[in-house]
């Protein structure tokens, strides 16, 4: 599997600073992945929807340590490369959240 798109959008949030669209392979979609500033730095949060409990389930995820250390990696140098181009950002409303 080869992440072949890496889509950015910047948003002015304290801890999330950004929504993220990835493409796989050319042919599969997973949008509303999300850069979060956490208590040990950034990180990648995958879609997730409420649920009625209050609580949080995964929508998409990788399945080992191995994927999602390289999503992370891919989505964390492409959202530096986005802030280093100067891209403003949007209120989360306004970027897709």
């Amino acid at each position: 599997m080869e992440i072949t798109e890496v889509r950015v959008f910047p948003v002015t949030e304290e801890r999330l600073k950004a929504y993220v669209t990835i493409t796989l392979d050319n042919c599969f979609v997973v949008r509303d992945l999300k850069v979060i500033n956490g208590n040990t730095g950034l990180f990648v949060a995958m879609p997730a929807k409420r649920r009625k409990d209050g609580t949080f389930k995964d929508i998409a995820h990788p399945l080992n340590s191995e994927t999602r250390e390289r999503m992370e990696k891919v989505i964390l140098a492409e959202y530096e490369r986005e802030l280093a181009r100067g891209t403003p950002a949007a209120p989360a409303a306004a970027a897709g959240g």
